[in-house]
Parts: C-alpha cells; sequence; structure tokens
C-alpha cells in the first residue's frame, strides 16, 4: 500500500484540508525549532486522509487525528514530551465508534470512550454509551501502552494502521507540494487546529468596573455594580493561601500566591438584574455577587493567570483545563499560608465544632459571600472564608500589572459571565 506524506503549516478542520502547504525540509526545520507544523498521511486516490498528526515541541505536544471513509475523525490521541527527550506520554485519548456511516461526526448517539492518563501510572477510561450512562474504570496499560518511543523526523509510523485495517507496512512517498491560495500575511485561522490551552481567564477586570453589562446566559442582562468593601486581610508572611479551609485537606493550602507584606482589602464584584418572582408575582431587582477579590495594588491588573499548586503540571493540561482549590463544602478563603495550620484549625473549632466564645474566630453577619474570620495572635495572620455557589474546582486568578507586579487574586464565585455590547453598540471590553 502507497500513503502519501504532505506537510502543512497548519490543518483545517472545517475544510478537513491543510493549510498552507510547505515542503519537507520547512517542515523539518520548524520541527527543530519547536513551531507548529502538521504532516498529513493519505492513501492514494483517497481524498480523505488516513490520519493528521500536529507536532509543536515548544508546547510539549504532538496530536492525532485519525479519519473514516466517510471524513468523520474517529480517534483523537493527544501525546505530551515531559521530562525524558525519548519518550511521549499518551496523555490523553477519545474514540468515536460511529454505529453506521450515516451517523454525523460526533453525533450524541455516538459510543465513546475516553482513557486520560498521568505520567505517575494513573489514570481513568471512561466508556460512554448509546442512550446517555457511562461507566468509568482504571486502565489496565502496560508501560508500552502508556508511553511510546519519540520518532525522529520523518520516521513516525502510521499510527492508525490498525485502524485502517493495514497488516503490510505501508510504502510511503513524498506528496507533491501545492501551492496554496491563502495570503502571506495574517494568523493562522481560527478554524485551523492548535495545541490544547488550559481555561483562560476571560474579562475579569470588567466584574470590577460599573456600567458594564453581562449576562450569565440565564438572566438576558445583567449590570455590574460599584464593588463592595467587605473587609481587609492580613498577610504578614507575604504569602497568600487560597483554598478550601478544610483543615482535613492536609497542612498545605491547595495554592499559594507571593504577595507583598501587609493588609489589603477584600471586596467583591456585584451585578444588579431584575426578574419575575412567581410567588409575588411581580418583577424583582436583585443583587448578587459574582467574584470576590483580594486587592494588593490600585494599578488595574494588565494580564491575569491562572495560579498553579504544587502538584500541576501546565504540560499536562487538556483544552480548557482548569487548576485551583476543590472544595466539597461550597467554600473557599484567603489567608496567610504560614500561618495556614492555626487559622484553619480555629475555623473548624468555630464553624464545625461550634466552641463557644472562641479567641481568634468570628461569625460575619451580613449579606456578603464572606462568612466567617479567624486570626492567629501569634503570627498576626488571618483567614477569610467566603461562600461558593457549589462544590468543585476553583480557579484562582491572579491579575498582574504590565511591570509584572501582583495588583489582584480573584476567585469567580460562579462561572464568568459573559460580557454584552454597550447601549450603542459598542462592545463592553473596548468600553474605557
Amino acid at each position: 500500500m502507497v500513503v502519501e506524506v504532505a506537510y502543512a503549516q497548519a490543518w483545517d478542520l472545517e475544510a478537513c484540508a491543510p493549510w498552507r502547504p510547505i515542503p519537507a525540509e520547512e517542515a523539518r526545520e520548524r520541527d527543530a525549532a519547536g513551531l507548529p507544523y502538521v504532516v498529513v498521511y493519505r492513501e492514494q486516490g483517497r481524498k480523505v486522509p488516513l490520519e493528521v498528526r500536529l507536532v509543536s515541541w515548544q508546547d510539549h505536544y504532538v496530536g492525532l487525528w485519525v479519519y473514516d471513509a466517510q471524513g468523520r475523525r474517529t480517534c483523537d490521541l493527544d501525546m505530551r514530551l515531559l521530562d525524558d527527550p525519548s519518550r511521549l506520554l499518551r496523555r490523553y485519548s477519545v474514540g468515536w465508534y460511529y454505529t453506521g456511516p450515516e451517523m454525523a461526526e460526533f453525533d450524541e448517539a455516538c459510543p465513546r470512550i475516553t482513557v486520560d492518563l498521568f505520567p505517575d501510572g494513573r489514570g481513568r477510561r471512561t466508556e460512554e454509551r448509546p442512550g446517555g450512562g457511562s461507566h468509568t474504570t482504571s486502565p489496565a496499560l502496560r508501560e508500552n501502552e502508556r508511553w511510546m518511543d519519540r520518532p525522529a523526523f520523518g520516521q513516525w509510523p502510521l499510527l492508525s494502521a490498525q485502524v485502517h485495517g493495514i497488516i503490510e507496512p505501508p510504502t510511503f512517498e513524498a506528496a507533491e507540494v501545492t501551492e496554496t491560495a491563502e495570503p502571506g500575511n495574517g494568523g493562522t485561522p481560527v478554524s485551523c487546529w492548535r495545541p490544547p490551552r488550559p481555561a483562560q481567564p476571560g474579562p475579569i477586570n470588567e466584574l470590577f468596573r460599573p456600567g458594564v453589562r453581562v449576562t450569565d446566559g440565564y438572566h438576558p442582562e445583567m449590570t455590574v455594580v460599584e464593588p463592595r468593601q467587605v473587609g481587609t486581610l492580613r498577610v504578614p508572611s507575604g504569602l497568600l493561601a487560597v483554598s478550601d479551609p478544610d483543615v482535613d485537606r492536609g497542612d498545605r493550602p491547595s495554592i499559594t500566591v507571593p504577595v507583598p507584606p501587609g493588609e489589603y482589602v477584600l471586596d467583591e464584584a456585584r451585578v444588579r438584574f431584575s426578574y419575575h418572582c412567581e410567588w409575588r408575582n411581580a418583577e424583582v431587582t436583585t443583587r448578587e455577587t459574582t467574584a470576590v477579590r483580594l486587592l494588593i495594588g490600585e494599578t488595574p491588573a494588565a494580564t491575569w493567570e491562572m495560579a498553579l499548586g504544587p502538584d500541576d503540571d501546565p504540560r499536562l493540561f487538556i483544552e480548557q483545563q482548569i487548576a485551583g482549590f476543590d472544595t466539597d463544602s461550597a467554600t473557599g478563603c484567603f489567608a496567610d499560608a504560614e500561618a495556614w495550620k492555626p487559622l484553619a484549625e480555629l475555623f473548624e473549632r468555630g464553624l464545625i465544632q461550634g466552641e463557644p466564645d472562641l479567641d481568634g474566630y468570628e461569625d460575619i453577619d451580613d449579606d456578603s459571600p464572606f462568612r466567617q474570620r479567624t486570626w492567629d495572635e501569634a503570627s498576626g495572620g488571618e483567614l477569610m472564608a467566603f461562600a461558593t455557589t457549589g462544590d468543585g474546582t476553583y480557579p484562582v486568578w491572579v491579575g498582574r500589572s504590565k511591570a509584572g507586579e501582583v495588583v489582584g487574586v480573584v476567585v469567580l464565585v460562579e462561572g464568568m459571565p459573559e460580557l454584552l455590547s454597550e447601549r450603542d453598540g459598542t462592545p463592553t471590553d473596548a468600553a474605557a
């Protein structure tokens, strides 16, 4: 069997075609420089590719799409280059098992198997069945099924050979490089495949900017009002903790962020909106909290980044993955990390065990999301607990000035709202 091999700068997922084809030597140069490029394998006379591979060493990433005769993607394999440069972790894979040639690509009724692997041997295999329901197990895989040797440029095998029923090793031939109609300037189209990105912060600054209009998908229009200052937090150690205050989670908080030692304002972002209240049979206007913030500086944040925990490795993140603190009590907190243990113990004694008249513990009696405060007399450090809208993992967003200094730390207590346009049609995020 003859398989044609072609190279391009990218792969257009919508067109199912290469974007800006390049000769093999240019692809080799991009490979050496770590720049992204794709490799397309086609059987001679076959329009639909057998497989397409995206290589981006600068992102520690190699991805593989496998196509069937109908042009549907049947397998997505995500491989990662970690500390050992000679091998790749089969980090994440999804297989779609179409029940017939008429079934649409990614049809909700299509059976699907997802395998999630980590370099320490952990893993999860999830089988999603037709009609709903899923079954999750730990995959029993050998070492060579979790890892593969990293081939040299031009030496990759046809990884989808077994899927396509190819028994004999194929003969590879270079495909003719055709001219592309794409202009020579401008960026890569959004429809092109790119390496996975972790969750992005969204327009956090706008949640603290009065007058901005947003929607949460349920309420069609909400207006940001003035942030409400709730109190202050002392962080004398210069290391801020953001975590679930549950002492059972261990002696260390989930997330820590270095900040200058000091006392900082705690505030909440709020939105105002109206809705029809059925039991009153009237239109009601109310306010809700969208985020809580520790304000480190007065300079607006120029950039936002997701804070990572000590065990988080961004090289392993799949598309839209989040890191943050986990909670099964719908509670998070800001605290001085060096005084974490005594502060968390005071929280447990005051809230969970209900010790009366406990020194170093205070319940906050207002409509703020901030509910409890503890303080450590020895260090001067404080903890302020806040309510989230549910259990799960909550990212911690760190805002930095243009000079790179931390100016704020934010936790969204619910999902990021979507911005709406100004009344004159101007996009909200373009407003001053």
